[in-house]
């Protein structure tokens, strides 16, 4: 799936005008690349990678946890919580139909199991 299909899935999922789905896709992507263990490489489909390039790429994991998660994803994105909260969960959701499942489930496996929660579907903004 190439990133402007991404996005528009993005926006869709969160009820988010497009420009603001990318920039929240985009701060998730590299969030996740700081936070998943043993990196990212082959683990995302390849149109994608080129979003996980930066600090972290290729170092250890930094550890934090999915409410910190959500905080660097506001502050990278320039939103609120409940908006980078619902962005994030789009971004897994849009990830979840653009792999297969056991794709979905080895990406998951690399973030902490107290992130399960986060790879489930999440409310918009206006539902929280």
């Amino acid at each position: 799936m190439r990133f402007p299909l991404f996005v528009d899935a993005v926006s869709r999922h969160a009820g988010l005008p497009a420009a603001q789905a990318a920039t929240i896709a985009r701060a998730v992507l590299q969030t996740m690349v700081e936070r998943m263990s043993g990196g990212t490489a082959g683990h995302l489909p390849d149109e994608l990678d080129g979003y996980l390039a930066g600090p972290g790429a290729d170092g250890p994991a930094t550890a934090f946890g999915p409410a910190d998660f959500v905080r660097r994803v506001g502050e990278r994105a320039g939103v609120d919580e409940a908006t980078a909260r619902t962005g994030t969960g789009a971004v897994f959701a849009t990830l979840r139909e653009a792999v297969t499942v056991d794709e979905f489930h080895d990406m998951v496996a690399r973030l902490p199991r107290d992130f399960d929660g986060m790879t489930q579907p999440i409310p918009r903004p206006d539902d929280v």
